[in-house]
């Protein structure tokens, strides 16, 4: 069942502990005309070693990386696969006693043990200061060289909520006169492969609180707060990124009563 403001309920059963909503009550947040551009930036995947994260996630999905680089205040290196408009963060921690000064490097690191982990997300947004405001927010910057010595930056906000509540993404404003991960050409010539959706597990009426007047294509099931898996397109085949087959959890399958269009 679709939403108004682009979220997807999925439907079948629902556990006690996450109960019914109306979609007028979900989607009252975000009736309102969009008034701000909204969109999905990257998705976060933590890996422990990006050297050897990088030929393992091709051979996985056939989607290849380019380097990214440091950022030297959150102990955290990454891996960019760019989408055009948005792409996959490959990050790692490269720098223990900085990744644990930071709430940024301590969320990449508590997940450095796996294999690879679908750690969360972030949306791009032309209104920071307000998104900040309305959310109660503090606004910080960040920056990383690029491998061409070009510095990136870009302020965000939220990166400790989303920490805690992986369901949430953290916002972001790129500098404008930044270049924009997902452009790199380096993995993807032709630039063909595109995010088609997301699939995240939690509690859907807290998201739309959060995200405010959006058209974002997701994908709510319930259950535990996670990002559950990237769905891709490209041409007219669909790739799927998850940390399970085929995106199957507590949340159920990526099709089976969740209508994906």
């Amino acid at each position: 069942m679709r939403c108004a403001g682009g979220l997807v309920l999925a439907l079948g059963n629902t556990p006690s502990s996450f109960p019914p909503v109306s979609p007028r009550h979900v989607a009252a947040p975000i009736l309102a005309r969009v008034t701000r551009r909204l969109d999905i930036d990257h998705v976060l995947i933590a890996v422990p070693d990006l050297s050897a994260a990088a030929p393992s996630f091709t051979a996985r999905y056939g989607l290849a990386s380019t380097e990214g680089g440091h950022h030297p205040a959150w102990g955290t290196a990454n891996r960019i696969v760019p989408l055009g408009t948005s792409y996959l963060e490959l990050v790692a921690v490269v720098d223990e006693a900085k990744a644990q000064a930071s709430p940024f490097g301590r969320w990449v690191a508590g997940a450095a043990a796996e294999d690879f982990r679908l750690l969360g997300w972030a949306v791009r947004t032309d209104a920071l200061d307000a998104d900040a405001r309305r959310l109660d927010l503090q606004v910080t910057s960040g920056s990383r060289l690029a491998p061409d010595g070009e510095l990136l930056r870009w302020r965000s906000a939220g990166i400790e909520v989303a920490a805690a509540d992986p369901i949430l993404p953290f916002f972001i404003e790129r500098d404008p006169g930044s270049k924009f991960p997902g452009q790199l050409t380096g993995a993807d010539p032709e630039q063909s492969t595109k995010i088609a959706k997301l699939v995240v597990d939690g509690d859907v009426r807290r998201l739309a609180d959060w995200l405010g007047e959006n058209n974002l294509p997701i994908v709510v099931r319930p259950g535990s707060p996670r990002v559950a898996a990237v769905v891709l397109s490209r041409g007219a085949k669909e790739l799927v990124v998850s940390e399970r087959p085929a995106g199957v959890g507590p949340g159920g399958s990526l099709t089976s009563g969740v209508p994906l269009g």
